[in-house]
């Protein structure tokens, strides 16, 4: 029996290698508690490594090795050109074995460019909170899942624009901030921000949630290869109930121009 499952693994993995057939490989149970999350927030650049290839498996290994419950993704194209026609919010639900939602920012190259959500609980709703446009249009993506106790939970993934004057990222994140504001579940932020830490972008989220703060001697997030900017963040609120037990910036410098950013969440009551 053993060997012959080999046999059928063999033929399997020759036929992904054709595009045939995919295999999921999902990521390894959290071993974290119910009331306790694995969060990780990555703009992974459509997959296209600073080696300059497209390998979206790649991106899902660096992912499925920090174990997540909730990833948000920034960069991420659906069937564009660039990418092989690729849905790859779908795609890398499948690779990880967990549910996904994509969010469009634009039509680009025969397909679309925006964001994703992926979950290990399923996913109960999505909703695109359009934002204001700045260099391109953007949204940000949230989703209602639940927590393993059964407890509502909303993702909220943003990637605001950028200018050196912050004009278009902080209209953008005022009205994130809005649609924060009316939420009534526990809620998590997260993405790239686009702006720096001591600005009145971030501070808006600051006034509102608990901040995943990174390591003082390791928070940069890019670049991947020289870091020397943090811009990446997570959040999560009410801040009375939950605490960030553990930050990480992960040191991947291939897979994508930013690093991700890993955050373990958990109910401090």
């Amino acid at each position: 029996m053993i060997v012959c499952m080999a046999i059928i693994r063999r033929h399997m993995v020759a036929l992904a290698l054709l595009g045939v057939v995919s295999i999921a490989s999902p990521v390894e149970p959290s071993i974290q508690r119910a009331d306790a999350l694995r969060v990780v927030s990555y703009n992974i650049k459509h997959g296209r490594g600073n080696d300059n290839v497209v390998d979206l498996a790649r991106t899902a290994a660096v992912i499925r090795a920090q174990r997540p419950d909730i990833v948000g993704l920034q960069e991420v194209d659906d069937r564009a050109e660039r990418s092989g026609k690729v849905p790859q919010a779908e795609r890398l639900g499948q690779l990880l074995g967990m549910h996904h939602a994509f969010g469009r920012f634009m039509d680009f190259q025969g397909g679309a460019y925006g964001m994703s959500i992926l979950t290990r609980q399923p996913i109960v709703s999505t909703t695109s909170v359009q934002l204001p446009e700045g260099n391109e249009p953007r949204i940000a993506l949230a989703v209602q899942t639940r927590l393993g106790n059964g407890r509502p939970l909303t993702v909220v993934n943003v990637h605001f624009d950028w200018v050196s004057d912050d004009r278009f990222s902080f209209a953008q994140a005022e009205a994130v901030a809005k649609y924060l504001d009316g939420l009534t579940t526990p809620y998590i932020l997260l993405g790239d921000f686009n702006d720096l830490p001591d600005s009145r972008t971030l501070a808006l989220f600051k006034a509102r949630a608990g901040e995943a703060r990174k390591p003082e001697t390791d928070r940069f997030t890019f670049s991947a290869t020289e870091p020397a900017r943090e811009i990446d963040f997570i959040f999560f609120a009410p801040p009375s109930e939950w605490r960030a037990r553990e930050v990480m910036v992960i040191d991947e410098r291939v897979a994508s121009d930013h690093r991700p950013v890993v955050a373990v969440l958990e109910r401090s009551d």
